[in-house]
């Protein structure tokens, strides 16, 4: 049986892969600070959930190794 693969490397599958990954850094970001003991408000945790882009995602993560409270994450510099 043969299935036809055009999905998978369709513009709407790619799509939904790149949705699945700031996804998943965006949790990555809040279970970081949250294992850390930084305490996360809902407009913080609504922010990274909302955010699509991994470079600033990246960012983040890296910052969330440090900061003191979770509002730190979106000071640049």
């Amino acid at each position: 049986m043969v299935v036809p693969l055009s999905f998978y490397r369709s513009e709407r599958a790619m799509k939904l892969r790149a949705e699945g990954r700031a996804e998943g850094r965006a949790e990555s970001v809040l279970c970081l600070l949250e294992e850390r003991g930084v305490v996360v408000s809902e407009a913080v945790r609504e922010r990274v959930m909302g955010c699509r882009d991994l470079e600033v995602l990246r960012g983040w993560f890296a910052r969330a190794v440090t900061v003191a409270v979770a509002e730190e994450l979106f000071v640049e510099g």
